[in-house]
């Protein structure tokens, strides 16, 4: 279990402008017993007075482990619903309720339980961003980290239907030989991601590893030194002998990777060509949604225990099985 008394605030911290939004936010996290749990893809304050920065997979298991009254949520609209599924009797706040996600919107659940009523042996796979309501339909969760893994383990009887992201999920059937029905949805920040792009960053820095998201696509995905998950890019970076990095993915885990790895430089991949940067000279990649967090919505949101995220019984009690399943398969 995380023992909240004995979680201390990160040693490096953001810019000190940020300092006593920070300290706001350390002394309302005593008052309140509350974990604050951030995406890599948070914006470094965020991340700065986070007690854990991960992957999915990492913050639904924490989710799943703490002993606090409250979890905040920094991230995006789902992943706080895995926590609430997680801790129905706990409190969980997100700062920005409207930080969504595109690949959640791309499968409505009753457009999901349309295509299920097409064939009574669909295996239903859901992919972590999804609502609440879609895991509910589900038969198992996973994350790009352990999909691999748990399609596997999948029912070999079984016709699998995939949710929601066909890249993960066709890499997926690449990396495993199981074939699935794919849902047509996408990470609409993965996708802007473009072969000539990458190809142009390698002719440029020769050296660099590449290393893709799975949600990126196919043609992108061949160019990769390693395809895998956020926290998995991390450990390829800590381990690797080299020294520059091209990482293929939203530009926030950057801060992360600075961080634990100092020796190191990281490239951000852009989502337009290298040649033409824009004025401010920015090559970054960022989901709209996870940037609508900010430090002074964290401090907000604990101040005032809203936006909280609530569901009804049904949904907690339903949605709560397939994730459990992902927990214990990849535990194994």
């Amino acid at each position: 279990m995380i023992d909240v008394a004995e979680i201390h605030p990160r040693a490096a911290m953001s810019p000190s402008r940020f300092e006593p939004l920070a300290r706001e936010i350390f002394t309302l996290k005593k008052q309140l017993n509350a974990v604050i749990l951030a995406h890599n893809y948070q914006v470094p304050e965020i991340q700065d007075v986070a007690d854990f920065v991960g992957d999915s997979l990492g913050l639904a298991q924490q989710a799943a482990q703490t002993n606090a009254d409250v979890i905040v949520f920094c991230g995006v609209h789902f992943m706080a619903e895995t926590a609430k599924i997680l801790n129905p009797g706990k409190i969980v706040v997100l700062p920005d309720l409207d930080a969504g996600c595109s690949l959640e919107a791309s499968c409505p659940a009753p457009e999901l339980a349309k295509l299920q009523a097409t064939n009574p042996n669909f295996w239903t796979i859901a992919y972590i961003n999804c609502s609440a309501a879609v895991k509910a339909l589900c038969d198992v969760i996973v994350t790009s980290g352990n999909a691999e893994k748990i399609v596997n383990a999948a029912p070999k009887d079984k016709d699998l239907l995939f949710v929601p992201d066909e890249n993960l999920g066709q890499w997926v059937m690449e990396q495993t030989g199981r074939k699935m029905t794919l849902w047509q949805g996408n990470c609409y920040a993965h996708v802007e991601f473009q072969r000539d792009n990458i190809l142009k960053l390698r002719q440029q820095f020769p050296e660099a590893k590449v290393i893709v998201h799975p949600e990126s696509l196919r043609a992108v995905r061949e160019l990769a030194d390693s395809v895998c998950s956020t926290e998995k890019m991390i450990t390829y970076c800590k381990t690797s002998p080299a020294k520059q990095f091209v990482i293929v993915t939203e530009s926030g885990i950057i801060h992360r990777m600075q961080k634990e790895c100092p020796d190191k430089e990281f490239l951000c991949a852009p989502s337009y060509d290298v040649m033409k940067l824009p004025t401010d000279g920015c090559r970054c990649s960022e989901c709209k949604f996870m940037k609508l967090n900010t430090l002074e919505k964290v401090r907000d949101c604990m101040k005032n225990l809203a936006p909280r995220l609530e569901l009804p019984a049904s949904i907690l009690q339903r949605a709560r099985l397939p994730i459990e399943r992902m927990l214990e398969i990849s535990a194994k």
